[in-house]
C-alpha cells in the first residue's frame, strides 16, 4: 500500500519522525464466526512504536471487508456497480429484477454486506445472460416496460459473447484488465501470440477456438464478431468485467506467458504486430495464392503455429517479456 505523508507525530519520541508500513495479521469475529485478517500499520523508524497515521484505520476497515468478501463468496461493490452498467440499468429497477427490495441495491452500493443468498442471485445476473432474462422475466411487472427493454436487449446482445470457448473469454478479460489500452487488431494478435507461445511452452494450446490466415494477420473470427464496432478505437467494454472472477481460475504458467504477451507485444500497435505476423511462416503459408488485401478464410492450423513458435523456443525464452522484445526489434528490423 502507499501512504502519501512520509512523516507524522511519534506519541513515543514526542516529535514528527518517518515511518514504514508492513503487513500484521489480525483475527475478528463476524456473524459468530472468527477470521483472520492482513492489514497494515505504520511504524516508527526511529523507536519502532506503531503510530495512528491518517486515513490507515478507514484503509484497513476496505481490506477487512474486501477480504471477508473474498473468504465467503460475496460480491463486491464493484460487481454490483458492474451489473448496473452491463444492464443499462438505475439502482432500483435492477433492484426489483432481482427480486430484492427497491433500495437493496442503494444500500449495498452504500458498504452493506449481502447476504449469503443474496449475493449469489447477483453473482447469477452477472455471469449469465440466461439467468438476468429469467429474473427479468419473473419481475417483469415490478421493472417497468423501458428498465425491462433495455435490460432485456443488453442481456441479448451478451449472448454472443458466450459462443467464445470459456478459456478464451479469461484470457481476453486478463488482458483487459492488465494492458492499459486495447484495440481489436492488436487484441487478435495478442490472442495469437498467446497460443503459439503457451503451446510452444507447455505442449497444450491454451484455448480451443482455431484463427484464420485474413489480409490483416491470424484473426479468431469469433473474436472479431464480438469487437467489430470498435473499429480501430481501443476496446472499452463493460461486459468483460462478468468475467473477471475466473482470473484465478488460470494457472501459474497460463498468467505467465500471457503477461510475458502484454508486456511485450501489448507495447505496440495493431498495426506493427500485423506487420510482424506478416514476416511469420504460419500466416504466409495459408495464404498461399492470395492476393495482399484478398478475403480468406483459411485456417492456420494449430500444428503450423505450435512448430513455429517452438522452433523460436530453441533461440529465445519466449515466456519471457524480455526476451519477446528482442525478437520483435529483430522482425522491425529485418
Amino acid at each position: 500500500m502507499t501512504i502519501n505523508q512520509k512523516t507524522h507525530f511519534c506519541i513515543e519520541c514526542r516529535e514528527k519522525n518517518t515511518y514504514h508500513i508492513r503487513p500484521v495479521k489480525t483475527k475478528k469475529v463476524i456473524r459468530d464466526k472468527e477470521y483472520e485478517f492482513i492489514i497494515y500499520e505504520a511504524v516508527c523508524n526511529a523507536c519502532g512504536a506503531t503510530m495512528n497515521v491518517p486515513g490507515l484505520m478507514d484503509y484497513n476497515a476496505k481490506q477487512i471487508d474486501n477480504q471477508y468478501r473474498q473468504k465467503e463468496h460475496i460480491v463486491s461493490v464493484e460487481d454490483i456497480c458492474n451489473l448496473l452498467r452491463i444492464y443499462r440499468m438505475g439502482k432500483a429497477p435492477l433492484s426489483m429484477a432481482l427480486g430484492f427490495g427497491e433500495i437493496t441495491v442503494t444500500r449495498y452500493l452504500s458498504g452493506q454486506v449481502p447476504s449469503k443468498e443474496y449475493s449469489d442471485v447477483v453473482r447469477n445476473a452477472l455471469e449469465s445472460p440466461d439467468y438476468m432474462i429469467k429474473k427479468l422475466e419473473e419481475n417483469i411487472e415490478k421493472v417497468g416496460p423501458t428498465a425491462y427493454d433495455k435490460a432485456k436487449k443488453a442481456a441479448e446482445e451478451l449472448k454472443q459473447i458466450f459462443h467464445l470457448s470459456p478459456k478464451m473469454l479469461t484470457v481476453i478479460s486478463y488482458i483487459f484488465k492488465k494492458a492499459e489500452e486495447v484495440t481489436p487488431l492488436a487484441l487478435q494478435k495478442m490472442l495469437y501470440y498467446v497460443q503459439g507461445i503457451y503451446m510452444a511452452v507447455i505442449g497444450k494450446e491454451m484455448f480451443e477456438e482455431d484463427c484464420e490466415a485474413w489480409a490483416h494477420g491470424p484473426v479468431y473470427p469469433r473474436v472479431y464478431e464480438v469487437f467489430r464496432t470498435f473499429k480501430f478505437n481501443p476496446i472499452e467494454d463493460d461486459r468483460f468485467a462478468m468475467f473477471q472472477n475466473r482470473f484465478m481460475e488460470l494457472s501459474a504458467d497460463e498468467k505467465k506467458v500471457i503477461d510475458a504477451v502484454i508486456d511485450s507485444f501489448g507495447m505496440y500497435s495493431g498495426k506493427t504486430l500485423e506487420k510482424i505476423t506478416h514476416k511469420e511462416t504460419p500466416w504466409q503459408e495459408a495464404r498461399v495464392g492470395c492476393l495482399p488485401e484478398e478475403t480468406s478464410n483459411v485456417v492456420i492450423p494449430k500444428s503450423a503455429i505450435k512448430e513455429y513458435f517452438s522452433k523460436l523456443l530453441l533461440e529465445y525464452k519466449i515466456d519471457e517479456a524480455r526476451e519477446l522484445r528482442e525478437y520483435i526489434m529483430i522482425q522491425l528490423t529485418q
